[in-house]
């Protein structure tokens, strides 16, 4: 690992750029937000924990104007009749939708959690924490993994949310939620998986390994150093292992690719490849690394997040770290140079958890260099583009 100093510093510039009046703008065309598409709760759900990691390195100030926003945004998703959130917004405030996906119910969820848990304002901790309960009754009749997995670290976030909101008899009661929930939660993700942890070869829940598959493994570690219970813990390692024999070759991180997937039987697609599947190996890695202290998974995250800077299959940084910008993927003509706001979300969400990362490796080596290093600092301070090898 690099030292930590050498992790590039907050830059929100356009993060600030694809800021609209309702939230962040989910498309753009190069690097100029694609206004027709409007915004959406994944989205604003995103950008809300990336805000509230910034405001442990910039201060609470410099975030709340967008933080705030991005509250009430879920606020105004959330549809009181089926209790989940709508997600495909017009820029008029118009939703396109009744109700949402799973997943962007489950990814509202964790930023609640986060915001209830880690918000430096009691107002904004207490809001957060309400609607995440409010939340808890649908998240039960969740179906889709993905969408189970991100509720389930949610609820391992947030655990007991009584001190968090006020001091009444049903809100201390409404603060076990969490727990029952996540225990229900977890179950129902290890039934998904029921049969597929005994096949070495395919240990999956489904015929095809898609988007953002590390959310899963990262979920059961989650939810072990929760809960103490070994049988998340060994299954989420068994899965993570198996995703990390498959997509990091020689510390080059090489994700499954959107443009046909990874289907049982065949080889992984090589392209398109997303940001966000830099990004959730980093988160799952690092949660392998926190519940077993291995050098391995940080070895593994080292590599996902150099993918952003260019070493990877085209040689070509996909991250503007001068900018704090990410293109949208890598495809075989080279890069997508739209810089839409998930991929962007992804690139400074990865640099604030790779930076607490190099800080718990630094302490348990004792040293604040660790060999085998995969990010430099260039004459500029940022982390400068790997030449392709």
């Amino acid at each position: 690992m690099s030292d930590p100093r050498w992790t590039p510093p907050v830059v929100r510039h356009h993060l600030d750029e694809l800021a609209g009046p309702l939230g962040i703008y989910q498309h753009a065309r190069g690097p100029v937000p694609d206004q027709s598409f409007g915004t959406c709760t994944d989205d604003v759900a995103r950008a809300l924990t990336v805000d509230l990691l910034h405001a442990e390195e910039v201060g609470w100030q410099r975030v709340a104007p967008s933080a705030i926003g991005a509250l009430r945004y879920l606020r105004e998703a959330f549809d009181e009749d089926s209790g989940r959130f709508r997600n495909f917004r017009a820029d008029d405030g118009t939703w396109a939708d009744e109700i949402g996906s799973e997943d962007a119910h489950g990814r509202a969820m964790v930023a609640l959690a986060e915001a209830a848990v880690r918000a430096p304002d009691d107002g904004v901790r207490r809001s957060s924490a309400r609607l995440f309960l409010r939340a808890c009754p649908a998240a039960a009749e969740l179906h889709w993994p993905r969408a189970i997995a991100s509720a389930l670290i949610a609820c391992s976030v947030l655990g007991r949310v009584a001190t968090r909101i006020d001091d009444s008899p049903k809100d201390r009661a409404l603060g076990l939620v969490p727990l029952s929930l996540g225990g229900f939660l977890a179950d129902r993700l290890v039934d998904r998986f029921a049969g597929a942890s005994a096949d070495r070869s395919w240990p999956w829940p489904d015929y095809a390994v898609t988007y953002e598959a590390p959310l899963l493994p990262r979920a059961l570690l989650v939810a072990s150093r929760r809960s103490g219970r070994a049988d998340l813990r060994d299954l989420g390692l068994t899965v993570l292992d198996w995703l990390i024999d498959a997509e990091v070759r020689k510390e080059r991180f090489q994700p499954v690719g959107n443009r046909g997937w990874w289907v049982r039987g065949k080889a992984p697609a090589r392209f398109d490849q997303q940001p966000i599947e830099a990004t959730a190996m980093i988160l799952a890695a690092e949660s392998a690394f926190d519940e077993t202290g291995e050098a391995r998974y940080a070895t593994a995250a080292e590599a996902a997040f150099a993918w952003f800077l260019g070493r990877n299959d085209r040689g070509t940084s996909v991250a503007d770290p001068d900018r704090g910008a990410c293109r949208d993927g890598l495809s075989e003509d080279g890069v997508n140079t739209n810089e839409g706001a998930e991929s962007t979300l992804m690139w400074l969400l990865a640099v604030e958890r790779m930076r607490r990362l190099r800080v718990r490796v630094a302490g348990r080596d004792g040293t604040q260099s660790v060999r085998g290093a995969l990010v430099r600092r260039s004459g500029r301070g940022q982390a400068s583009v790997y030449a392709r090898t």
